[in-house]
């Protein structure tokens, strides 16, 4: 997950933490921009667009808990994740109903922060382009018209996919060579991720790997998935 350009408010009142923090972040290439109380932050938030919100709990004037539903009123969909050194269960539960999307106990490994913002990035990533409005894909000598349902190999005549069918390999197609997360097609297909659904979506990735056996430049690997399309190039390599 590239984590260039990706603008981060950081809402923390202790001056040495924010600042260090914040060169942190900067050197993983974050563009992050530094408010030192709730009521700071959110002025900064609303004159300019940020992709992700950390903030501090325990704040002068305006404490994490309130920044964050303030934060909500303008935007729905911004990750949010608290910082914070008060561990009580209520405090935890309070963070998450005010809209947070993960909370971190002071003092933390950054390391884990920085992995937990990457993971909360594609996550996001993955939801945007899932609520895509494209339906026409080319995949290797295939084509897919996902509104019709619609999988033509070359000049044959088309299949009609089954709806699951169709909506999974549509989101396969939109991550095309990169990580289909499993737990995204479990949520936008089937809306719910357990043992049985997962088990179910096993059975139709084996349904379109059949489809698209006809084609050797395609397959879908992984437990992702990732739907692989060979270059003309990676073709003849492997002749």
């Amino acid at each position: 997950m590239e984590t260039a350009n990706k603008k981060i408010l950081l809402v923390e009142d202790d001056p040495n933490f924010g600042i260090v923090l914040k060169d942190y972040l900067s050197m993983n290439d974050f563009d992050v921009v530094l408010a030192k109380n709730g009521m700071e932050g959110f002025e900064k938030f609303k004159k300019e667009n940020f992709d992700v919100c950390i903030l501090d709990v325990m704040m002068p004037y305006k404490d994490g808990f309130t920044l964050a539903k303030e934060i909500r009123e303008k935007n729905e969909n911004i990750p949010i994740i608290f910082l914070t050194a008060k561990t009580m269960k209520e405090d935890v539960l309070k963070g998450y109903k005010a809209g947070a999307d993960d909370y971190l106990n002071k003092p933390f490994d950054s390391e884990v922060l920085l992995a937990k913002l990457k993971a909360i990035l594609q996550r996001k990533a993955s939801n945007n382009l899932a609520d895509s409005k494209q339906h026409e894909f080319q995949i290797g000598n295939f084509h897919l018209n996902s509104k019709l349902r619609f999988l033509k190999y070359k000049d044959e005549e088309p299949n009609k996919l089954s709806p699951k069918e169709n909506e999974l390999l549509r989101l396969l197609a939109l991550h095309e060579n990169d990580l289909m997360p499993r737990e995204l097609a479990l949520t936008k297909i089937w809306r719910d991720d357990n043992y049985f659904t997962s088990r179910s979506m096993d059975v139709y990735i084996a349904k379109l790997r059949k489809y698209l056996k006809r084609d050797d430049s395609l397959n879908i690997h992984g437990e992702g998935f990732r739907l692989v399309v060979k270059t003309d190039s990676e073709k003849s390599n492997s002749k």
